[in-house]
């Protein structure tokens, strides 16, 4: 966590050259990408889970059939001219018409196709447009192999329940598949869900007169083999079989499941017609019509060649972003359980080292560095609390260039306290400028909007009694909590800072140490130069430096300071989007400890992996999780998506409740939890990818100073040197020095 603060500290040469207008075209470049996204989503969406191919029985019960020329119910079963003058055409005498519907299928295709080339058969195939789109090569071997196209619509839906320009659109964009795979179009229509002339109802008979309309000639069947319900091969072989001489067109299927029955009596009925002195033909030859497939124009095929592809696209973009969201879950629950597995290890670790102590106490006084940009607002109660210690502290104020009197206000309380004025120059020069003045060996930075229990000081030092020790983090606290912002950022504050630091404690890869409130050896920071100001995270930077240096840094939670944090989302935004950007700055300068030995290689291997997946990659991913997840809601099985969603959600509250418990935090803010994952999370995230495209851009992020509201108070209890100053309203528990109103 990184501090909000001030104006930009002077840029070097080369960072003058540096771009400083933060780029903006990215976020139209993302709105497309998005839009992009969801509407490849909802156009495969529709065409694979809108209907899907169901079994032939799938539609309700038949409805009035007034409308229905009697000539069409008692003619044959090639229908035209039905928006005008119906008639009708019958099969030859001894002829069968073999068609197969709802392919092509990948496994039963092929060896449908196998059956009839051995047996020198033609036949007329209704393909589904999903599946031409799917398997074009197989659309283009039953072209090939001498075999007749027709259409069965785009998605397989009963076409007589849908509105007319669906059915429109399922026909035209079938018709497109086909012209696109085969470069050929065809005239023949066999409606999903249809059988027999005897069969059609009103609503049937307002599909073939659209389609006419259209350009289509409807094909009914005279013998159903029934091979979609599976009742065996000898039944199917009954079912197809003429009786008489009569010519027939069969329905069979070649894909919406297991087909097996279907591949073996075909092998059974082709050769059984044969020596009965049945010929068979395609549709067209069997009722001698016109050749209804035709070459398509080159426009047909370009669209229907785009077609294929974008739906192509669509299937293997949901596979990605499936195994994506697989990925990305189960890492965030390995990420969970490692975090709740370290945190109980860290607690049961530093309750032993508190009974044993780090060594000898440290009591020796600490200098408190309070860098001050404009902190009138707050800067009283951080020196009051500061003043009201139960360690001896050395306060030193460094008035960056503030021009709200900071200083003066600081100088007028006649307090133990010493001011330093500088010109502005940013957060780490004014730190820098403290540290010079510093003269003990220990140094605790705290913010100007910060205010310190009593025992923080004595308690966040206490671990430099072990001399690898170079750094502490304390445990930074959310003040201003009543409101719902508020709330959610204590949350996070809790869970997600807090339990990471004590993941990082345990694996010696702490990579912050909060501005907020942080205690270093001065010997340390002087090693490793100072408080850099080449990232907008200084602490972040500087603790990566001491991790490098060999430094241990460890997490002291008991160390509490208590912190304004922003009242809206402007503020918040503009808050995290320094700390983002400065973070990546710091992974990218320190990049180097990856290939490293000792201390240097577990921040390298350990920590900035860890950022790199939880703090960044992870991120990115947020927005196409969401929107796939809308697209689970309206496509896929809605209660299974919301179950994830809940069990995701019941992880977060497990997690937030212990870590709540380790924090001695009252659970009740935690019912905001819901909704900061619609609203606050998705601000994270598009915080997170502000940042990158900054990064990677070449765009140089100016300071921003967060706004402060004086909302903080001194600690109940403390002895505070000095006039009346408004305390914690005793009503508050005495651990929360913040106000609720």
């Amino acid at each position: 966590m990184t501090n909000r603060r001030r104006g930009n500290a002077a840029p070097s040469r080369r960072h003058s050259r540096t771009r400083r207008i933060t780029p903006r075209s990215h976020w139209l470049l993302l709105s497309v990408l998005a839009v992009t996204l969801s509407t490849a989503l909802l156009l495969q969406g529709y065409t694979h889970h809108t209907f899907g191919i169901a079994s032939d029985d799938a539609t309700g019960a038949r409805g009035h059939d007034g409308a229905v020329p009697s000539q069409v119910v008692h003619g044959g079963p090639v229908i035209a001219n039905a928006a005008t003058t119906p008639h009708t055409a019958r099969v030859k005498a001894r002829t069968i018409a073999l068609t197969f519907d709802d392919g092509p299928d990948p496994v039963w295709t092929p060896r449908i196709l196998d059956v009839l080339r051995r047996n020198h058969v033609h036949a007329t195939f209704f393909v589904v447009g999903t599946q031409v789109v799917a398997h074009p090569d197989l659309v283009r071997r039953i072209v090939a192999d001498g075999h007749q196209i027709g259409i069965h619509a785009f998605t397989h839906p009963d076409l007589a329940r849908l509105a007319p320009w669906q059915r429109s659109l399922e026909l035209r964009e079938t018709q497109l598949a086909v012209a696109g795979a085969t470069g050929v179009t065809t005239a023949l229509l066999r409606p999903p869900f249809s059988s027999r002339n005897d069969a059609l109802d009103d609503a049937d008979w307002s599909v073939i007169e659209q389609a006419d309309a259209a350009g289509y000639v409807t094909v009914l069947a005279t013998r159903d083999a029934e091979d979609w319900q599976r009742p065996g091969v000898d039944r199917i072989l009954a079912n197809a079989t003429p009786h008489g001489r009569a010519g027939q067109i069969v329905l069979m299927h070649d894909s919406g499941g297991d087909r097996s029955q279907t591949v073996a009596a075909l092998s059974a009925l082709l050769p059984r017609l044969k020596a009965q002195g049945f010929r068979f033909a395609t549709v067209s030859d069997a009722v001698g019509m016109a050749a209804p497939v035709q070459p398509t124009g080159l426009g047909d095929h370009l669209q229907g060649l785009a077609l294929i592809r974008v739906l192509q696209a669509g299937d293997w973009l949901v596979r990605l972003l499936g195994l994506l969201m697989y990925a990305a879950g189960a890492i965030s629950v390995l990420r969970t359980a490692v975090v709740l597995v370290t945190a109980h290890r860290h607690r049961y670790r530093r309750l032993r080292t508190r009974r044993r102590g780090w060594g000898p106490p440290v009591t020796e006084p600490v200098n408190v560095i309070v860098p001050a940009y404009n902190e009138s607002a707050g800067i009283e109660a951080a020196v009051r609390s500061l003043l009201a210690s139960d360690h001896p502290v050395e306060i030193i104020v460094v008035d960056d260039g503030s021009t709200d009197g900071t200083a003066y206000l600081v100088e007028s309380l006649h307090l133990p306290v010493r001011v330093i004025r500088q010109e502005n120059a940013g957060k780490p020069a004014a730190l820098n400028t403290g540290l010079a003045a510093a003269s003990c060996a220990l140094v605790v930075m705290v913010d100007g909007d910060t205010v310190f229990e009593t025992d923080t000081v004595r308690t966040i030092v206490q671990p430099f009694a072990d001399p690898r020790v170079g750094a502490v983090s304390g445990n930074a606290k959310v003040a201003n909590r009543s409101g719902l912002l508020g709330r959610w950022q204590h949350i996070e504050y809790v869970i997600g800072f807090n339990l990471d630091r004590r993941l990082f404690d345990l694996a010696e890869c702490m990579p912050t140490v909060p501005g907020a409130v942080g205690a270093f050896r001065r010997q340390a920071l002087l090693a490793v130069g100072g408080v850099s100001h080449t990232t907008l995270a200084e602490d972040t930077d500087l603790t990566m430096a001491l991790c490098r240096d060999g430094w241990r840094v460890v997490y002291e939670e008991r160390a509490k300071a208590w912190t304004e944090a922003p009242a809206s989302l402007d503020a918040l935004w503009r808050q995290r989007y320094r700390w983002c950007y400065g973070t990546l700055q710091a992974m990218w300068k320190h990049r180097g400890a990856l290939v490293q030995r000792g201390a240097a290689g577990k921040l390298g291997r350990r920590g900035l992996v860890y950022l790199l997946l939880f703090q960044v990659l992870l991120p990115l991913l947020a927005p196409v999780v969401d929107i796939f997840a809308l697209y689970g809601l309206l496509f896929l099985d809605p209660l299974r998506i919301i179950g994830l969603w809940l069990a995701f959600l019941l992880l977060q509250l497990v997690m937030g409740l212990y870590a709540f418990r380790l924090d001695g935090e009252r659970p009740g803010p935690l019912w905001t939890l819901p909704l900061q994952q619609f609203v606050y999370r998705q601000l994270m995230y598009l915080v997170v990818i502000q940042s990158v495209v900054t990064a990677v851009s070449g765009s140089r992020l100016r300071w921003q100073r967060m706004e402060r509201y004086g909302s903080l108070r001194v600690p109940a209890g403390a002895e505070v040197p000095g006039t009346d100053f408004p305390r914690q309203d005793p009503g508050l528990p005495q651990q929360y020095p913040y106000e609720t109103q």
